[in-house]
């Protein structure tokens, strides 16, 4: 079982966003609840909002995902 409120994970999960859109979420927060990860933030494009969740899916492919990136483009 991960550990999901490791600030150190936590700290993962954003350079693996950060990376894997090129840094086009602005406002990116990555929050960690007790069975879910919450992406919040703006794009301009949802093929950054789709990055964006393959990169936490990088790191924890099989815990639970929210997607709120709201796509301003």
């Amino acid at each position: 079982m991960v550990q999901l409120s490791s600030p150190h994970l936590q700290q993962e999960l954003t350079r693996c966003v950060q990376a894997r859109t090129g840094r086009q979420i602005r406002e990116l927060a990555v929050e960690l609840g007790p069975e879910c990860v919450t992406l919040r933030g703006f794009t301009s494009t949802f093929y950054f909002k789709q990055l964006a969740q393959h990169g936490i899916r990088d790191v924890l492919p099989h815990v639970g995902l929210e997607n709120a990136i709201v796509v301003d483009g």
